[in-house]
């Protein structure tokens, strides 16, 4: 993760448990650390819409009020899910109260690896990435 543009990466370890709500929803909850020291628990909720023909889902963390509402779509491959949010501008010198447009996307790399990586649209239209998680399932 990088927490301020054009810095130093930063490194995290957590573990995420995922599991399935009627086979129709994933909870994917994950425990942690933080950037700069402390601990984070996170909860992810992931479904699809057959009306929207969309992916729709929710994103909340320890360390934040906000609760992230994803949308997304599957390319045509059907490894790869890009999920829409809006969000805190945590860009520097954000106003505060300001909203951004986030990306996450996820990646299926095998059966036990999938890559996260998140991304914020800046105010000249560039896509920024700004974390990328690996998850590898053990056994």
């Amino acid at each position: 993760m990088t927490t301020v543009p054009g810095g130093p990466p930063e490194t995290c370890k957590s573990t995420e448990s995922v599991r399935s709500l009627g086979g129709l929803w994933i909870l994917a909850e994950g425990r942690g650390e933080m950037p700069g020291g402390g601990s984070a628990t996170m909860l992810m909720t992931l479904g699809y819409d057959p009306g929207k023909k969309r992916y729709v889902g929710t994103w909340i963390g320890s360390m934040m009020t906000h609760l992230w509402i994803y949308d997304g779509e599957l390319d045509a491959s059907g490894r790869i899910l890009t999920l829409s949010s809006e969000g805190p501008d945590m860009s520097p010198g954000a106003l505060p109260g300001r909203l951004a447009r986030y990306k996450d996307v996820i990646e299926i790399q095998a059966a036990d690896h999938r890559i996260l990586t998140s991304h914020w649209l800046g105010e000249d239209g560039t896509w920024r990435q700004f974390m990328t998680a690996h998850y590898r399932r053990t056994k």
